[in-house]
């Protein structure tokens, strides 16, 4: 198993680099806003994300962002 070239590398201003789910990190930096902001829009209900594993780790939809971008929060 080795690295993936014909896929690019993410990239926050390059939507087309973004995966199906994003990482908490990942959704920050693309919304220019901190780890925290998005656990207290979820802990709000303003912006929840998909809980995944055992752990439920957030992840947040690719569109979700995108909508986030165009119209912000509701």
């Amino acid at each position: 198993m080795g690295i993936d070239f014909s896929r690019p590398i993410f990239s926050p201003t390059d939507d087309q680099t973004w995966p199906p789910l994003l990482t908490i990190a990942q959704a920050a930096q693309i919304l220019n806003v901190t780890p925290w902001t998005l656990r207290q829009w979820d802990k709000r209900g303003k912006f929840v994300p998909v809980r995944i594993g055992s752990r439920k780790d957030r992840r947040y939809k690719r569109e979700d962002v995108l909508e986030i971008i165009e119209k912000g929060l509701k």
